[in-house]
């Protein structure tokens, strides 16, 4: 039998990586000129975070039916300053300062080692691929109002796996394409919300926002909670695509903040405006609800463009999550985490084919769960990833206290540790409201991920399977640390 120093191999690789990321890239294209067209500029990378985090008010619903018309405005008015912009502001600056495809693998990496590193990319990856499920779902609930025959059955089953499969090879062809596409749909998506908002304007009667809910109606505040969770989180997801970004260091913290603020008044102006015009009924604010509204104040022609601007814009939110997971596993095979293969790339197109393969089926796999048990698990596996992602910030900032910071945090670190201590409470509190199958499932997944790192070791020590260059090397490099 022999002993496999796992830790020992993986150091070097968080000294070589950017060496070797560096080095990756000239041998795929020696001039940089031409490479740097290919890359994401500042506009899309706006959209593309808000198609991460947002990608429009569809889906917010929920909040009024669990909590009233006051609590649901005041959540999405209050949420994005305990938890969207102490996560916005970490991701600009680790995303900055570790620019590589990977983003949060590479940050909990270098901050406490390989295994925390893999484990981060087991729990995000698995979070992406089954939030990438409750897209097509969220589609089909809007487009049921108009084709009920979606509803149910075999046109329900067939409707999600043809938009899942076209969609993928969307991603498919080039995060250029799906960039610019990610812009068109936003701006066509926002449109019908903006005509809405600025017709119920006479309509709107004030003291609508101030109902705590109708008589009778219970609170159901894991229904709220997760709900508000779920539309204004994955802030640092698109740091999976920072090697992809022209001049991340001035790019990212640009559309970080255009994103925020696109996000945050996507939610609030509609809510504002659908809740004030209307009488509350809680019954019927449920997924597709603002389409209904839309007809009723304006009439039947914005109803029909809510309806494709729900589609266009889960779109855009399935093609974001995808790029994310698909770049994440790229990151993580150029860590030497998974085998080369998932790192592969499309000659015609230069993506990562067998990432996004994987991350496509995976997907197709979760969509027969309901839209609140997705939502639910997701929110789990993303808040234990999220606990290790604002512990690798902490400890980075100690670990290397005069490392150069394209963007720096403007905190001290007890400043930054109040700022990571709230949002960290609510994501305890998320994880403790989570039902039974939710935890059963996330420690499922989590058990899976720890056993597949060791896995991974073992193939690399065997050689059964052939990983990235950082990897092999290292193998050569590291044959002392195999004790026989």
């Amino acid at each position: 039998m022999g002993a496999y120093d796992s830790d020992s191999l993986h150091s070097s690789t968080q000294n070589s990586y950017h060496q070797h990321l560096l080095n990756q890239r000239e041998e795929e294209d020696p001039n940089p000129k031409t490479k740097s067209q290919k890359k994401l500029a500042l506009l899309p990378l706006i959209f593309l975070i808000y198609f991460e985090v947002s990608g429009g008010p569809y889906g917010e619903e929920a909040t009024v039916s669990a909590a009233g018309p006051l609590f649901a405005i005041l959540g999405f008015i209050i949420f994005p300053f305990i938890w969207s912009i102490p996560e916005a502001l970490l991701t600009a600056e680790l995303a900055t300062t570790f620019p590589g495809n990977g983003g949060f693998v590479i940050w909990a990496n270098e901050a406490f080692g390989p295994f925390w590193g893999s484990l981060m990319g087991y729990w995000k990856f698995f979070c992406g691929v089954i939030n990438l499920a409750s897209y097509p779902i969220l589609c089909i609930d809007y487009l049921k109002v108009v084709i009920p025959v979606l509803s149910s059955g075999l046109p329900r089953i067939v409707s999600v796996f043809v938009s899942t499969s076209l969609l993928s090879f969307l991603n498919y062809s080039g995060l250029a394409i799906v960039g610019y596409t990610a812009v068109g749909l936003g701006v066509i998506s926002l449109l019908p919300f903006v005509l809405m908002s600025l017709i119920s304007v006479p309509k709107i009667d004030p003291s609508r926002w101030l109902s705590l809910g109708q008589e009778g109606v219970e609170k159901d505040w894991t229904l709220f909670f997760n709900t508000i969770f779920w539309n204004l989180n994955f802030w640092d997801s698109a740091s999976t695509l920072a090697g992809e970004v022209e001049e991340p260091h001035k790019t990212f913290p640009k559309a970080l903040l255009f994103a925020g603020l696109l996000t945050c008044l996507g939610y609030i102006i509609p809510l504002l405006a659908t809740t004030g015009a209307m009488p509350l009924d809680q019954e019927v604010w449920v997924g597709g609800y603002f389409a209904h509204v839309a007809g009723l104040i304006a009439g039947n022609w914005l109803k029909y463009w809510m309806e494709i601007g729900a589609v266009l814009s889960i779109i855009g939110l399935f093609e974001a999550q995808l790029s994310s997971a698909a770049y994440q596993l790229l990151g993580m095979s150029d860590l030497g985490f998974i085998p080369k293969i998932f790192g592969e790339r499309s000659k015609l197109f230069n993506t990562p084919w067998m990432a996004i393969l994987i991350s496509t089926i995976i997907s197709l796999g979760m969509s027969f769960f309901s839209f609140t048990e997705i939502i639910s698990t997701v929110n789990f596996l993303y808040s234990l990833g999220m606990l290790l992602e604002f512990a690798s910030f902490l400890k980075l900032r100690k670990k290397f206290p005069t490392m150069k910071r394209p963007y720096k945090v403007p905190l001290g670190f007890f400043g930054l540790i109040v700022m990571c201590f709230v949002p960290s409470a609510l994501l305890v509190y998320v994880m403790t409201v989570a039902t039974k199958i939710v935890f059963v499932a996330s420690t499922f997944l989590t058990f899976l991920g720890i056993v597949l790192y060791y896995f991974m070791n073992l193939c690399k020590s065997k050689r059964w399977i052939e990983f990235s260059g950082v990897g092999d090397k290292l193998d050569e490099d590291e044959d002392e640390d195999i004790i026989i």
